[in-house]
């Protein structure tokens, strides 16, 4: 776990080093849109409460700034996990073992890329903030009454990606890792995050849009 941290910080310190040079033709004065799909690993500790579940997704934007080698990523990512529950909730009478969990996690990160031709790399790394949902259960008559227990979770998301641009879309992949500050079950949260997905130019959408707005004022 820690050398996969290791690795993709590596990874986005020479992503950094290499975006220094080179002029980025793909991304100037741009606005994308980028949806994926796949899966959330979790590791460590981690593993005695979640285990793999397909399947996770994403969704975000890619925000060119000034300088095209860096952008801005805010994104949402929504990951489903299979759930032990540990340890005794007092407000419920039963436990559960193989439910199901969810994680909403909106990630504010900031990231450098590379342009090689038609081909990105890039890296990014920002701060995380969302809502985990774990099942609880109480018996009630012959019943089993199942409900979700919401939680806040602050963390924080780095991943190193390459996307590869065809007429008129990009195709690309990602392996990312998140950490939360909160733990679940009084265990640490790590989870690899693997993407695939497609990433759109949204750009005149967005000009529209800031034209009725300005019109409208």
């Amino acid at each position: 776990m820690k050398s996969l941290f290791i690795t993709l910080v590596i990874v986005f310190s020479c992503n950094l080093s290499f975006s220094q040079s080179g002029t980025d033709t793909l991304h100037y004065k741009k606005v994308y849109y980028f949806a994926g799909t796949g899966i959330g690993i979790p590791m460590g500790k981690t593993k005695n409460v979640l285990s793999p579940k397909l399947f996770s997704g994403s969704m975000g934007l890619d925000i060119t700034l000034k300088n095209p080698r860096y952008y801005l990523y805010p994104a949402l990512y929504l990951m489903s996990f299979n759930y032990d529950q540990l340890i005794d909730d007092a407000d419920y009478n039963r436990t559960i073992e193989n439910g199901r969990s969810n994680f909403y996690m909106l990630s504010l990160a900031g990231g450098t890329r590379k342009q090689y031709d038609q081909l990105n790399t890039y890296a990014y790394l920002g701060p995380t903030i969302g809502l985990v949902n774990e099942p609880r259960a109480n018996d009630v008559g012959n019943k089993v009454v199942m409900e979700s227990k919401y939680s806040m979770a602050f963390g924080t998301k780095l991943g190193v990606g390459a996307d590869y641009k065809f007429k008129g879309f990009f195709l690309g992949a990602e392996v990312g890792y998140l950490y939360n500050v909160n733990k679940i079950q009084g265990n640490p949260v790590h989870v690899l995050t693997l993407m695939v997905g497609l990433k759109s130019d949204i750009t005149r959408l967005g000009e529209k849009v800031v034209d009725i707005l300005s019109s409208s004022n």
